[in-house]
């Protein structure tokens, strides 16, 4: 799938926002506050993108009657998230002052991708935004295994009682769970409803609906490009009405409507920008293709940067919004442009590469017994 502006533009709004949720956290100041206080949709954003593209990666060879290469969709997925992974986690274990905070959970956590299953929030903090990843990873891993049986007899039937089961049971499982975690604080609430990946699964899901609908209901998908905008307007409508919802983050309302309303409504927005013909798809702003593309790497190192610029400068910046936002920002893009021109986009280019060598072995066999 070649890339597209206005799914470049929501990529880099995502990596933007939940960098300013954390800065907040490190200390840029309360003038930011509008911009940084519901800056976790930005992951939710992530999630509803990456259900799309990695949905319409598995479900476009199967809608077609190919079978879909385990080999190749695994390739991607490690060359994609693994080398830059590991160099960070390597800063977090052997360079303790590379952490933003000083307790960290086992590496064997982080290797695992169980961490978000596991952590212990109020001690260890260091790099626990290494959460979503694992909830990535666990997609990774099931979905495709989910789309095969799914798609031997397609129906849409199946796919709205899939839908509505993991909705439905989300939001149950998650007011269950409040109502026992609660009492024990904000860090029962991160630990029992925010991050398990079975609590997450909204924004995966709805992005994976998408893909479905391009794969499966091809129609039904052209109607929705003619109608992009009015798919932005919802969209943004949809964001604000979650951001209403979730005034009171860790309340019940929150945790049980919150996280299916946003990825609902974030999902509109991914529709809109994946439009190839109209302007929401077109749209293109200076400087979101490079966070676009470079933002992954801005998501592994950021908080570690905001931990240096905090400790070294926090308070003679408090009182500084400007002067804070500048250092912040540029001490993020250091830290994420390193990793991506040093480690990211050099194993994308292997990746690509290999690829490539894989293919042409694939055609060469078949020519062999052709």
């Amino acid at each position: 799938m070649s890339r597209l502006p206005g799914l470049d533009l929501l990529r880099a709004i995502a990596i933007v926002w939940v960098m300013f949720f954390h800065a907040a956290m490190a200390g840029l100041g309360s003038p930011w506050m509008p911009m940084s206080q519901f800056g976790w949709m930005g992951v939710d954003l992530f999630f509803a993108l990456s259900g799309y593209l990695i949905g319409w990666q598995v479900l476009r060879p199967l809608s077609q009657g190919r079978r879909l290469s385990f080999g190749d969709f695994y390739l991607r997925r490690a060359f994609r998230v693994l080398p830059a992974f590991w160099v960070v986690l390597a800063l977090y274990l052997l360079w303790p002052d590379f952490r933003e905070r000083p307790g960290m959970q086992p590496a064997w956590q982080f290797l695992s991708f169980s961490v978000n299953l596991l952590i212990d929030y109020e001690h260890n903090k260091a790099f626990s935004h290494a959460w979503s990843l694992c909830v990535e990873e666990h997609f990774y891993l099931v979905f495709p295994l989910l789309a095969i049986a799914l798609t031997r007899k397609p129906a849409l039937w199946k796919t709205g009682v899939v839908v509505a089961l993991l909705v439905g049971g989300g939001m149950l499982l998650r007011a269950w769970v409040w109502r026992i975690s609660l009492p024990d604080g904000s860090n029962a609430w991160v630990e029992n409803v925010y991050y398990p990946t079975w609590m997450r699964l909204d924004g995966l899901l709805f992005g994976v609906v998408l893909a479905a609908i391009r794969a499966y209901r091809p129609r039904w998908w052209a109607a929705m490009m003619r109608r992009s905008g009015w798919l932005a307007l919802l969209g943004v409508i949809g964001v604000a009405a979650a951001i209403a919802v979730s005034q009171q983050r860790l309340g019940l309302l929150a945790s049980v409507l919150g996280f299916p309303l946003v990825s609902f409504a974030l999902a509109l927005l991914v529709a809109a920008g994946a439009s190839e013909q109209r302007w929401t798809g077109r749209l293109r702003v200076p400087g979101a293709g490079w966070l676009a593309a470079a933002s992954f790497s801005l998501y592994l190192t950021h908080k570690a940067m905001f931990g240096f610029v905090s400790r070294a400068y926090g308070e003679s910046l408090e009182a500084n919004g400007l002067l804070a936002f500048g250092a912040y920002a540029a001490a993020a893009l250091l830290g994420g442009a390193l990793l991506h021109y040093a480690v990211e986009r050099p194993f994308l280019r292997l990746r690509e590469r290999l690829v490539r060598r894989r293919a042409q072995s694939v055609d060469a066999a078949v020519t062999a017994n052709a």
